[in-house]
């Protein structure tokens, strides 16, 4: 299989992103054409990273943290907090994984993340055509599930829709496990949202 490094670029905007030297500490995203840096994340982030990491078995599933997907055509390379792919799929190196290989991605939200995990990320993860997005909100203390999806470009979305209270158990039917939720802290005063 041939790396996804090796594929020419198609827009002049990634080819910039690509060469990006990003300060130490943040870490940046590309999102149909938009370049986003943000800090390092909060400690109940990475718990709740951390618990859902713990859960989906090893010998089936690789789990990969700081992992850039290939969404060229959306003019997008984001990194999901957990990217989640079967064990013999993908390449064998690189730095952007096809997002065709990829299972379920995960987004943990933050006070500022809240946009983009809900609108942005939904849409462009759908029209790339992953199975499966999940979304941890400490904010709202949910989970919201989404699978299915439809569509192409900016009319992407996706057709079902799973909301989950923390401490019920999340049904990921593409993992074949229930993702136990009840150690999911919550982000203390932070400011509530009306998403999804």
């Amino acid at each position: 299989m041939t790396a996804v490094d090796d594929r020419p670029t198609t827009h002049p905007l990634v080819a910039f992103f690509e060469d990006l030297e990003v300060p130490e500490g943040y870490k940046a995203e590309l999102l149909r054409g938009e370049i986003v840096m943000m800090a390092g994340p909060d400690l109940v982030h990475n718990r709740i990273v951390l618990r859902v990491l713990r859960q989906i078995p090893d010998q089936k599933w690789d789990c990969l943290q700081t992992q850039d997907i290939d969404l060229l055509s959306e003019t997008s390379e984001p990194q999901p907090d957990l990217v989640v792919l079967h064990r013999d799929a993908g390449p064998e190196a690189g730095r952007l994984l096809p997002s065709e290989v990829v299972t379920l991605l995960v987004e943990v939200v933050s006070r500022t993340s809240v946009e983009r995990d809900y609108d942005i990320k939904r849409y462009v993860y759908a029209a790339g055509k992953v199975p499966a997005y999940l979304i941890i909100d400490p904010v709202m203390a949910q989970c919201v599930l989404f699978t299915e999806p439809t569509g192409t470009g900016k009319d992407a979305d996706y057709a079902v829709q799973r909301i989950t209270k923390f401490g019920d158990p999340v049904p990921l039917d593409l993992l074949g496990i229930e993702l136990d939720t009840s150690e999911f802290q919550t982000l203390p005063d932070a400011r509530p949202h009306s998403r999804p």
